[in-house]
């Protein structure tokens, strides 16, 4: 047999070889919170050890961007770290989704002030007005405090508006119908508030309990000046005695089936709120961690 034909028949016999393609990793895309964002990449991360054939693509944006690309029907869960509004629902719903809504966990909505800042504890009402439009509290000097390092005039840190965090503080702490004053520093992340609180004398603000550093204050927290103020922990968050705790969300559309399922299963199971305690949050129910 001549070479030309060897080399004929060995190409044919490769053409009729299927070719072997490596199998497609089901993608979940999941989309929403800054509170959530961090472990919500650290799930992300340790689910391949679990399922290798699934990945999980985790972006932020805020509570608003997550429920707009539920509503729009771009991503498969929707993180928030406040429920849904009516008006959202029926959206969804016109677009033809079918939110459905699942508590992941718990989290301490903690006020933040500079480290040298002398104050301990606040009530609703101070916080509200420091924060509330046209406040009764400018300067630290009207509440009786000196901050070094400050000329007395209040900086005051929020959140962007399409941010749940924004939203729930806005809620609890300015009531319905309550607005922000003019004029706060309005930061893009959890993390931008704290970091500007560090970096500032004179700064107050709000951002998740797993945002907080050793460089930066905590207030105790109470309801009333009648009742005892309560220091934001996961152990508080947990039993809901801290007053700005909130559950934290996972939305689908419609009751998850197959790999979302089993990725929501195991956020819920010991392992995946173990993942959720180390980083700051608290579980939504006992979990035995290692």
């Amino acid at each position: 047999m001549n070479i030309k034909l060897l080399l004929s028949a060995s190409l044919l016999t490769t053409a009729l070889i299927p070719a072997i393609a490596p199998q497609a990793r089901t993608l979940i895309q999941n989309k929403g919170s800054d509170t959530l964002v961090n472990v919500a990449q650290a799930w992300a991360e340790a689910y391949p050890e679990v399922n290798p054939e699934v990945a999980v693509a985790v972006s932020g944006g805020g509570s608003g961007t997550g429920i707009a690309a539920m509503i729009n029907g771009t991503v498969d869960i929707a993180n928030a770290s406040r429920k849904m509004k009516d008006k959202e629902i029926k959206l969804a719903e016109e677009h033809g989704q079918n939110p459905v809504e699942h508590v992941v966990g718990y989290d301490a909505l903690a006020v933040f002030i500079n480290k040298n800042n002398p104050i301990e504890s606040m009530t609703f009402e101070e916080l509200k007005n420091i924060f509330g439009r046209d406040p009764k509290v400018k300067k630290w000097s009207d509440m009786g405090i000196t901050v070094p390092g400050c000329k007395d005039e209040i900086v005051v840190v929020s959140r962007q508006n399409n941010s749940g965090t924004y939203a729930y503080f806005k809620e609890t702490i300015l009531g319905k119908g309550g607005k922000y004053r003019q004029g706060t520093l309005d930061m893009q992340g959890s993390k931008d508030v704290v970091d500007l609180v560090e970096k500032t004398p004179c700064a107050i603000g709000y951002s998740g309990l797993a945002y907080a550093t050793e460089h930066v204050k905590m207030v105790c927290v109470a309801t009333t000046g009648a009742e005892d103020c309560v220091s934001p922990s996961v152990a508080t968050a947990s039993d809901r005695s801290y007053p700005i705790a909130r559950p934290l969300f996972m939305y689908t559309n419609g009751e998850p089936q197959g790999a979302i399922k089993e990725y929501l299963d195991w956020i819920l199971s010991d392992a995946g709120q173990c993942i959720l305690l180390k980083k700051g949050y608290a579980p939504v129910s006992d979990v035995t961690c290692e």
